[in-house]
């Protein structure tokens, strides 16, 4: 049986990582309030824009009449022969399965695109780390989301890749805090790739947030855009009921709301985009769609960011009270462990009194 004095050792050892994941737990769910508050804020927009441009396609010719070739560049479709993934991973861990559940699925889809170029955009350090294992980066890279709008205007650099898989993109810290600016900044350099011909789809990985417990992880094709309004889906994994049971047992703990969208701004966007009036249009649907579309691209990417903060909260949130219990359980069990060895000790300082006192 174990020291006592051991015992007590770890005991106090356990309590002491107990407060530290207590603490990050709040902390966690504090945070993930303020993500939820910003992805629903950020909704409205998105999807007035999305139902402004269905509006728009369905009373102008998005195709040339002529050639049959589209009105945007954004709407070609290409065989896939270069592709280009982004995966949203997050900074730190002590977050579960978080980011491992990520790079798994991107590893899933990258086999389904076996024998195809494919580059890699790596967003959040967990990522940009289990990637760089992997895959060379390519010889031609941007750094930063700060140095994407000076890539912009560069003329391609031609070079051999470093493989069929490669590294092209690592922005690392910019989740700590979202701007717009930062996937207007990314979604332009894609736009620019795909305009060129560089790349003939583009496609995204992470964690799509609607509540604490309705998430899914997904990849999502952005380009070429199919339909508009409807996310192209290409893998899609739910949430099981443990993790699901989990996340609302740390949700009602940390006092994080469950509410769903607010579907009441769903509605009334989506009765202007099928409203049986019709528009008069002053630029031509060319200049809108120039305009439009890649704003379009802007929101899907800024979205994928913000609900991916929003679900890497909740999932640390629920891996730290997942930690708490058990330490909680730890604690009790080495408090018995103590009790029992404390009483066979006593036990046995009785046994060699009474043996002493029967020996005289």
């Amino acid at each position: 049986m174990a020291n006592i004095l051991d015992i007590r050792r770890r005991i106090r050892s356990v309590v002491n990582t107990r407060q530290i994941t207590k603490a990050m737990k709040v902390v966690s769910a504090a945070k993930l309030r303020r993500a939820q508050e910003r992805a629903l804020a950020a909704r409205p927009y998105a999807q007035m824009l999305t139902n402004v441009l269905k509006s728009l396609v369905a009373r102008a010719e998005i195709f040339d009449p002529e050639t049959g070739e589209p009105k945007h560049p954004l709407l070609a479709q290409r065989e896939e022969k270069n592709i280009l993934l982004i995966v949203v991973t997050g900074d730190k861990g002590l977050a579960g399965a978080f980011n491992a559940n990520i790079t798994k699925a991107a590893g899933r889809f990258l086999e389904t695109k076996a024998g195809r170029n494919v580059d890699i955009e790596a967003i959040g350090r967990k990522g940009r780390d289990f990637l760089r294992r992997r895959y060379p980066a390519a010889k031609v890279q941007t750094r930063s989301l700060a140095d994407l709008s000076e890539s912009i205007e560069a003329e391609p650099e031609a070079g051999e890749r470093a493989g069929p898989i490669q590294i092209t993109g690592e922005h690392v810290g910019i989740l700590g805090k979202v701007e717009f600016a930062q996937a207007r900044a990314l979604s332009e350099n894609v736009i620019e790739r795909y305009r060129r011909e560089e790349i003939d789809a583009v496609y995204i990985v992470f964690n799509e947030f609607k509540s604490v417990i309705a998430q899914r992880l997904i990849v999502e094709q952005i380009l070429p855009i199919e339909q508009i309004g409807e996310p192209a889906v290409r893998l899609a994994e739910e949430m099981t009921e443990e993790e699901k049971k989990r996340a609302k047992e740390a949700a009602i703990s940390a006092g994080v709301g469950m509410r769903a969208p607010d579907h009441d701004v769903e509605q009334v966007a989506t009765q202007f985009g099928t409203a049986q009036v019709d528009y008069i249009y002053e630029q031509p649907p060319e200049e809108l769609f120039r305009s439009l579309l890649p704003k379009y691209v802007s929101i899907q990417i800024f979205r994928a960011l913000m609900e991916s903060v929003a679900a890497e909260h909740a999932a640390r949130m629920t891996a730290m009270d997942s930690a708490t219990n058990n330490a909680t359980d730890m604690i009790d069990s080495l408090t018995l462990a103590m009790n029992r060895a404390r009483q066979a000790k006593i036990t046995k300082e009785i046994i060699e009194i009474v043996s002493g006192a029967a020996a005289m």
